[in-house]
């Protein structure tokens, strides 16, 4: 997978959040994690629809924020760890 970001925004999410986004690539490696698509923040048409991501990162589950690029690019917006993400995922990923 090949991705892309702002680095101001990177700067932003790591002072707000303590994530670099290099660190949230590594939640789309997770074969259990979970996909969203972030109907709230992709009012701006076809070519800026928002995902949301829920992958373990170590023994963590991350969030990320993201979009698609041309060319297969993911475009990392936000990234951080919430415990509604957590439960989220361990509830998506429990054995029926």
């Amino acid at each position: 997978m090949k991705f892309s970001w702002d680095p101001r925004k990177e700067a932003t999410n790591l002072a707000k959040h303590g994530v670099p986004f290099s660190e949230a690539e590594q939640a789309f490696g997770d074969p259990l994690a979970v996909v969203a698509f972030d109907e709230v923040h992709s009012p701006r048409g076809i070519s800026e629809l928002r995902w949301w991501l829920l992958g373990k990162v170590g023994a963590r589950v991350m969030l990320v924020r993201y979009t698609h690029r041309p060319n297969g690019v993911i475009r990392i917006i936000g990234a951080g760890y919430w415990e509604i993400g957590a439960k989220i995922y361990e509830e998506k990923n429990k054995p029926h």
